[in-house]
């Protein structure tokens, strides 16, 4: 062992992150030809837990060979496809009845598929989900005890490690979760915020200040409404946040990410909406919607985010407002 002791690990970090805002391209697939064109062009992705899931076997599947596993891709925990299910079959064998996988499987899976750091499973706050207040409260109230709950199994499982093993060894094979803040206006998200920074300080110092919070629930959004607006809850996160701390948004509109660039404490987020643009093309044209076809528009408007994202004339850079 080098010298090293047995024991648990200290200061752990919830992931490592780049110095630029990172633009991770949603992939549908577990692997496949649109995984293979991410892989070939080189983009960061984010892959949803529930591609993985096989819902005959009651458990994750890794493929045997994919291409993610040489790709730099993050894990999402597939709230909002859980909602959905939920709501169309009823309650599910998983998580809160919500989810059709236990909080150990997925975070086994997690700690196993070599994301570059995975979510905690979340309950989203859509309106097609949550069409009130008292509802929009009770899944931000469920999202931080999903929370604590995912930290207190993570312990648990470092804690049985480190009988045999080092502290560096048993921070290599499980890894804390990155938390999710959830909500619908900005209020919302500064209360999932306090409740977030709550669970997770009861945890230090074993574990770090989280270097990556999400932000999750923003796809479905317009840009500039004055409460529920994607720039609205920025603005009110940004003096928020500790110091410290960066955000990864889930799900986001390229005619953003102009705006997105100059924050300096957005550390990355993803989109699908290539994906969904494809379909829609595909349909007004009259032809199939091909994988070389998806792929095309995966170039195309990873191509037209990195444009956005490049320094410009103009720019102006705002200051971080953490304490």
């Amino acid at each position: 062992m080098n010298g090293e002791t047995m024991g648990m690990p200290v200061g752990q970090v919830n992931a490592i992150l780049d110095d630029e805002l990172v633009m991770r391209i949603g992939i549908p697939h577990r692997g496949g030809r649109l995984a293979f064109h991410a892989f070939a062009q080189d983009y960061p992705a984010m892959v949803s837990a529930n591609a993985f899931w096989n819902p005959t076997k009651r458990e994750f599947v890794m493929p045997v060979a994919t291409d993610l596993t040489e790709m730099d891709f993050a894990l999402d925990s597939a709230g909002f496809s859980a909602m959905t299910l939920w709501q169309r079959k009823g309650r599910q064998a998983g998580i809160a009845g919500v989810y059709p996988w236990t909080l150990e499987q997925y975070l086994e899976f997690a700690n196993q598929c070599g994301a570059r750091w995975h979510a905690v499973p979340d309950f989203c706050c859509e309106p097609q989900i949550a069409s009130n207040r008292e509802e929009v409260d009770y899944r931000v109230n469920a999202t931080a005890t999903m929370l604590e709950s995912a930290l207190r199994l993570t312990y648990e499982w470092q804690n049985k490690l480190a009988r045999s093993m080092t502290a560096r060894e048993v921070a290599n094979m499980i890894k804390p979760v990155v938390p999710v803040l959830q909500g619908w206006d900005r209020d919302s998200y500064l209360r999932s915020l306090d409740l977030t920074m709550q669970v997770w300080e009861r945890w230090q110092p074993w574990l770090a200040p989280p270097a990556l919070i999400g932000v999750g629930s923003v796809c479905r959004r317009s840009l500039n409404h004055p409460t529920h607006g994607l720039y609205a809850i920025l603005s009110g996160l940004e003096g928020r946040l500790p110091k410290g701390v960066r955000t990864h948004l889930f799900g986001v509109k390229g005619s953003c990410l102009a705006e997105l660039k100059m924050m300096d404490w957005i550390a990355s987020a993803d989109s699908m909406a290539y994906d969904f643009g494809a379909r829609v093309k595909a349909r007004e044209s009259g032809v199939s919607n091909t994988i070389k076809h998806r792929s095309s528009e995966m170039s195309r408007w990873m191509s037209a985010a990195s444009a956005r994202l490049r320094p410009a004339a103009g720019d102006q850079f705002r200051l971080s407002l953490t304490h």
